[in-house]
């Protein structure tokens, strides 16, 4: 069963209205931003998307208001029955997209779940489904009593026609899979957001990143913990395309943001270097900005990389290491994403008004080596609006074709896809009405085309097409 539905699509003038409406704001992430005074704040208070989108329309469904001339359809809803027998589970949150055959879409889903919450579960409430997978492939059997719900799903979607074509449980046995992200070599890296978390029955240690091979086949992944990337609370990833390092994001208030430098690029598996990112001019800066604006808005600032041992230790106190010998506080560190020349963070609940930060990473054209402390990456406090009206609490985020960023918020009485110009303004792009229903999980389709976004609990994936803005050259 699919449970698709295709719900409101309206119009634009004329698509030449649109593109001419959209070169209004077209220009490259340079220059400076403009906060609270921005022109657009109270468009986005008002519900106003960005220019040349238009206001958003309220969606009869109640599940995702758009502007005219956009639509979406609904696909992979919690509790269906997928193609290897399987429950769609909930807690839909981080994912991405990858091509696939014949000109389909590979979308790699995690789902953020314990072991305890059965309603949500793939194997159904009384695992009477759990006989149809290879027990041996889950990560965590939990004794075989309770085995771990949380996991990603693979979705394969025919865009051209914007129907699902299968679904199924791509990895197993693991807990509370938040976000992750992709890697320029075509896999998903997911991450579990726990440490020192007991599991009911648990056998395995959690609190790791595992990675996924996008496929359109249904199985199982081999469930290998990258244990090299650390044993913390993670969140998101992102990944120098250049290098192959990758950055981690922790979703705690006293959290650091930690660079892994793998030893075989594109090896996650084989092992690497762990370290957490500091100022070069401050030990143990605070970004997070509670209280008083000590961290600058707009400043790029040289950093250093404190490097971090016994990356698996059992304790939970890995920040706590890292912050002790120098590394930087960040406040909630959530989603992750590459986009141009840099790395793009959301701090959940950054600020003085604790509303969340958006920073940027530019790495050192020696990223990784020993001549970067010549010329040292800087890290960069981009926006910070202290204004609900703007955004409130960005979780996941994801860069835009045309170049914006896309913010997805996680509270607030009626969540909303954010976007936000080189410049620094905001806008929306869509608003779901019911309170408390986090969304999770935008990226777009390998052309373009298509916004993918979860709408977490209980769980539904929404493929979002309309007249976007155009690249900018």
């Amino acid at each position: 069963m699919r449970g698709e539905v295709l719900v409101f699509d309206g119009r634009v003038n004329t698509r030449r209205d649109f593109l001419r409406s959209a070169s209004l704001y077209a220009a490259g992430f340079a220059g400076l931003r403009v906060l609270l005074q921005n022109p657009l704040a109270s468009a986005a208070g008002a519900g106003v998307a960005g220019p040349g989108m238009g206001p958003l329309r309220r969606d009869p469904a109640g599940v995702l208001d758009l502007p005219e001339g956009f639509s979406y359809v609904a696909l992979s809803a919690w509790g269906e029955e997928m193609d290897d027998g399987l429950l769609v589970p909930g807690g839909h949150d981080g994912m991405a997209a990858f091509p696939g055959p014949d000109g389909r879409v590979l979308l790699v889903r995690n789902h953020e779940l314990e072991s305890d919450w059965l309603d949500y579960s793939p194997f159904g409430r009384d695992q009477s489904r759990l006989g149809r997978v290879d027990i041996t492939r889950l990560y965590d059997r939990g004794g075989g009593v309770r085995p771990n719900l949380g996991g990603t799903t693979t979705l394969v979607y025919d865009p051209a026609a914007r129907r699902l074509e299968r679904h199924f449980l791509s990895l197993g046995g693991t807990v509370r899979n938040c976000a992750g992200g992709p890697t320029p070599w075509g896999t998903w890296v997911t991450c579990e957001e726990v440490n020192d978390q007991a599991e009911p029955h648990a056998e395995q240690a959690h609190g790791f990143n595992f990675e996924v091979a996008p496929s359109a086949t249904p199985g199982l992944v081999a469930p290998v913990p990258l244990k090299a990337m650390g044993r913390f609370r993670h969140e998101a990833v992102c990944v120098e395309p250049r290098s192959g390092i990758i950055y981690q994001t922790e979703d705690i208030g006293d959290g650091l943001l930690y660079r892994f430098i793998p030893a075989e690029p594109g090896k996650l598996a084989a092992g690497g270097r762990l370290q957490a990112l500091a100022l070069r001019d401050k030990f143990g800066a605070d970004t997070r900005n509670w209280g008083a604006a000590l961290f600058p808005v707009g400043r790029p600032l040289a950093v250093r990389w404190v490097d971090l041992d016994e990356v698996e230790s059992p304790r939970g106190d890995l920040r706590h290491r890292g912050f002790g010998a120098g590394a930087a506080l960040f406040a909630r560190g959530e989603g992750a994403w590459w986009g141009g020349d840099a790395a793009w963070f959301a701090m959940t609940n950054g600020g003085s008004a604790e509303l969340g930060q958006i920073f940027r990473y530019r790495p050192s054209p020696a990223e990784g080596t020993a001549a970067e402390v010549d010329v040292p990456g800087t890290m960069e406090l981009f926006v910070e609006p202290n204004d609900s009206a703007l955004v409130s609490n960005a979780d996941n985020l994801t860069v835009a074709p045309w170049g914006d960023l896309v913010l997805c918020e996680d509270t607030g009485a009626a969540c909303r896809l954010v976007g936000v110009t080189p410049q620094g303004g905001f806008y929306v792009i869509g608003r779901n009405p019911v309170s408390g229903r986090e969304l999770a999980g935008a990226c777009f389709s390998p052309d373009g085309a298509t916004l993918f976004v979860n709408v977490q609990k209980p769980g539904q994936t929404l493929a979002i097409t309309g007249p976007w803005p155009r690249a900018r050259g």
